[in-house]
């Protein structure tokens, strides 16, 4: 029993390392095939969007896939790879996106606005406390409030 277990788990888990790359994807060079797999791992699946096209079993991960392996058997360097990439669906194509000024506002936005809550908390908290106390009723004050409510 515990044979057969441990036989269905190997099994199971023997498939993981394939992922979705199909076996007319591969590249006939070792070296170039590495290089498609490492690219193929920052470029997002459009259609599934929280996967790589290396993990994505969509159409169109599939098309990257063979876009990447074409663009690197024609010579082009990773960067013209990803470039190109980028070029044709934009920067959401990429996992880990590009520090630029878009992806500063993005990620410092939350603190930005934290900061301002964060300090218009402590300066009306100052100024409340900076107030003067209110003055207390005076006994004529009092006995005509009282008179006005009936009391």
């Amino acid at each position: 029993m515990m044979r057969s277990l441990m036989l269905a788990c190997m099994l199971l888990f023997s498939a993981l390392p394939a992922l979705a790359v199909n076996p007319d994807e591969v590249l006939a060079d070792p070296a170039l095939e590495a290089r498609a797999r490492a690219l193929s791992t920052q470029l997002r699946c459009m259609v599934c969007q929280n996967q790589s096209i290396d993990d994505s079993n969509a159409e169109l991960a599939r098309d990257l896939r063979i876009l990447v392996r074409e663009r690197i058997t024609r010579g082009d360097s990773d960067e013209d790879v990803i470039a190109y990439v980028v070029s044709r669906y934009g920067e959401f194509v990429l996992l880990k996106p590009r520090w630029s000024a878009r992806t500063y506002l993005l990620w410092g936005a939350p603190a930005a606005l934290l900061a301002t809550g964060a300090l218009a908390i402590f300066l009306n908290t100052r100024r409340r406390r900076a107030r003067p106390e209110t003055a207390k009723l005076t006994a004529e004050e009092q006995e005509r409030l009282e008179r006005i409510l009936g009391e």
